[in-house]
Formats: C-alpha cells, structure tokens, sequence
C-alpha cells in the first residue's frame, strides 16, 4: 500500500541515512519469517543480562557471532551454550544493496561484508537506552531495518548520551544506514508506537529491528 504522504529520505548527520519504505512489502514478510525461525532454540531469542544485573527489555537473537555485554563468542554463552547461528549470504547480500542505495557509493558498498547480525523483538513497552555500538573492532557502517510498529529513533552525537540529539520515526520497511564519522553515535530507542503493528507482513504487534555489521573478528 502506498502511502498518501511520501516521507522524503533525510541525511540525520553526516553518515547517518534515512530512507523510508525501502523494503518492499514480500521483503518485509519474508524478514518476518526468518526472524521466527532464527528466534528458535537452540541459541534462541533472550533478554540479555547486564553486566549491572539489570535485564534490556528488548528480546535479542543473533546471527553470526553471538553478542555478550560487551564482547562477541561463537557460543551463546548465557542462552544455553549452543553455536550461534550462521550468519546467511543472502542477508549480506541485503547489506550490500542497502549501503548502495543510501551512500550511492556501489564500490564502496561491494566491499561492505557485514557477519554479524543482532535481531531486538521490542514489544509496546520495550526500550533501548542510548547507546554507542563500540563492541566490533571494525568500523565499517552499521545497517539497520525496522519491521512492524513504528518507533521513535533518538540518533545523538559522539560524545556523550546527552543533547543534541535527533528523534526520528521509523516505520516497518524503513532502512537507517550509520557510518563514517557517525559510526560511533549515540542512539537509542525512547519509544515504540502503540497500535501501529503490521499484521500484513505477519507482525501484529511489537517491533523488529535488524541490524547488520561488520564485526572484525577473525
């Protein structure tokens, strides 16, 4: 369905891209069906302990390589020590068209090889507090697709977890692309929009989030 207002793609900071509807609808659903299968035992979707004890409320599978505050194991150490799932082609394939399309840099995005993937289930009440993604010794772009409800994006600055900051709502289908001299920003997650679930693409309610990166692990 096409929307009646178009949202024009916005360039939030320099190396942070926004492009709306980037996913087509068949894209949308058949992500949905991946993320229900990968979320499957064994190394499963999880709320992930903190170091502090605490518990993110967001829900959280990987793929490729598996994510422990703050470091990255082949194992799912605090899920039930299973190997990580396989990291697929076809999702780096994804990667690749994604950074093509919001950098309009091909041979750039050719050399993209992203092998780690960390898939949030946010339901209504989930939050994601801002954060810097530092944990990945490269420091190549970082992709990120939403599906299902809507969300509100806080995307901040390189210094600290305060102001300035930009909020920016992504719906299902939209791609946010953070690379370069916002590779390392602050962001975070401050809400997800109630009743805004996509049942068409299989996702009544909550929100998934993929993101894709370049880990530089051997």
């Amino acid at each position: 369905m096409t929307a009646l207002i178009q949202r024009p793609r916005a360039e939030v900071a320099p190396g942070a891209v926004h492009v709306p509807g980037w996913l087509t609808h068949d894209e949308q659903r058949d992500l949905v069906t991946a993320c229900r299968q990968w979320a499957r035992p064994p190394a499963g979707m999880r709320a992930t302990r903190l170091p502090t004890g605490g518990m993110m409320s967001v829900q959280t599978v990987c793929l490729g390589w598996h994510w422990i505050p703050y470091r990255y194991s082949r194992i799912a150490q605090d899920v039930d020590g299973a190997p990580v799932k396989e990291f697929p082609g076809w999702l780096a394939d994804l990667g690749r068209r994604a950074m093509a399309d919001a950098y309009g840099n091909v041979a750039a995005a050719g050399r993209y090889c992203p092998d780690v993937a960390l898939i949030n289930y946010y339901d209504e009440k989930a939050r994601m507090g801002m954060h810097a993604d530092r944990d990945e010794r490269s420091l190549a772009p970082v992709v990120s697709l939403s599906l299902g409800a809507a969300c509100v994006f806080r995307f901040g600055n390189t210094q600290s977890r305060n102001r300035p900051w930009t909020d920016v709502e992504l719906e299902s289908g939209d791609l946010f692309v953070f690379g370069g001299p916002a590779r390392l920003a602050y962001h975070g997650v401050p809400k997800t929009v109630p009743g805004s679930g996509r049942p068409e693409i299989g996702l009544s309610t909550g929100r998934l989030n993929i993101t894709l990166r370049e880990s530089g692990l051997a």
